[in-house]
């Protein structure tokens, strides 16, 4: 039961580290990277639809996005949810595919992105703590139902703690390579 109990905890856990990879993987750093696209959806026969799953996403240069639509007629629609995103891109449509540019980011906005990637760390570090906490709750309820041991309980909770920092270390360190990737000029 304990074993079950410590496994979906983890298995939880290795979904957050998942979200946070994804998440920062749409920060736009100061070259082209597919997957700031990831998020934005296009209108498409009437159904909003994911970007990746109407186009082609291809890099050309390191400081271009080339987005090439299955279907040619979408172009106005992909052009218009590139420009009512966040991203700060202003795209060029030449009637058969849209390039986006991505500027040299300044000082200003590395250090901003970098606050942004540590903030996101922050709350995966503390959804993490709340699945070691959901874990804990169930061994206590464990024990009052004598389904566990006192010794048993102690050895669970040592388990959850050690895998928690395992996941808050990888955490760090999946924040701190996405920060000198932005710090890099």
């Amino acid at each position: 039961m304990m074993k079950e109990i410590i496994k979906q905890h983890e298995e939880k856990m290795g979904k957050t580290i998942d979200v946070l990879v994804k998440e920062l993987a749409a920060i736009r750093a100061g070259r082209a990277n597919p997957g700031v696209l990831n998020k934005l959806t296009v209108e498409y026969y009437g159904a909003p639809t994911p970007l990746p799953q109407v186009a082609a996403v291809s890099s050309p240069d390191p400081r271009t996005l080339q987005i090439q639509p299955w279907d040619a007629s979408i172009l106005r629609q992909i052009e218009k949810a590139i420009q009512t995103s966040d991203l700060g891109l202003n795209p060029q449509n030449d009637g058969k595919c849209i390039r986006l540019s991505f500027p040299p980011l300044t000082e200003e906005r590395r250090k901003e992105l970098i606050k942004q990637c540590s903030k996101i760390g922050e709350d995966s570090k503390v959804a993490i703590r709340n699945i070691r906490r959901d874990a804990m709750d169930k061994f206590k309820d464990l024990k009052k139902k004598s389904e566990m041991t006192e010794d048993e309980v102690k050895d669970a909770e040592q388990q959850m703690q050690k895998i928690t920092d395992k996941y808050v270390k990888e955490i760090d360190g999946v924040v701190a390579k996405k920060g000198k990737e932005l710090a890099e000029v």
